[in-house]
């Protein structure tokens, strides 16, 4: 069982690979990693991971200050784009069908200390696997450290509920 919060459904090896977000870390880093299978296509799949541009769909009444995040695909959202608001983050790269890298923007990474993020999606018979790297900055001071390590443990709940949310329409939009 693992305690420290940094991980929830990725296997050994997922946890080892090397994300995008990777690149993105100046400081040395510290992560954590989030996985689940969804039975449905890749190209699906991704466009859900589109809409955390606009909704975090977790727990709404926390991260979207009440408002509930679609529970359809939204037409017509702009086409993605370095620097476009994702999640907390800025969007860093992307590649269409494969993953979505984000990096915290300067005025909270000066508070919270650098922190990347990368949604990734890979293949797999029957649908995908989504797999979520978050990356945060492993030195500075003894309050951004202590924060990082309260913050996985909220990663942990907030981004769990995410990823099965994201599951659960992706899947029910494969069938459809």
């Amino acid at each position: 069982m693992n305690l420290s919060g940094r991980v929830w459904g990725a296997t050994g090896p997922e946890q080892e690979a090397s994300y995008p977000c990777d690149r993105l870390m100046e400081a040395p880093a510290a992560g954590w990693t989030r996985a689940v299978d969804i039975a449905a296509p890749t190209g699906l799949v991704f466009r859900w991971l589109r809409q955390l541009t606009i909704a975090p769909y977790s727990y709404d009444w926390i991260d979207f200050r009440g408002r509930r995040s679609p529970h359809t695909l939204v037409e017509g959202l702009p086409e993605l784009a370095p620097g476009q608001p994702f999640l907390v983050f800025e969007i860093a790269s992307f590649e269409t069908g494969r993953h979505i890298t984000g990096v915290l923007p300067a005025r909270r990474a000066e508070r919270h200390g650098q922190m990347a993020v990368s949604y990734t999606l890979r293949p797999l018979d029957g649908g995908c696997r989504l797999v979520v790297k978050v990356v945060a900055e492993a030195e500075g001071p003894l309050a951004h450290r202590l924060r990082r390590r309260l913050l996985a443990w909220g990663d942990l709940v907030m981004m769990r509920k995410q990823l099965l949310t994201l599951k659960k329409l992706a899947e029910r939009d494969g069938v459809a």
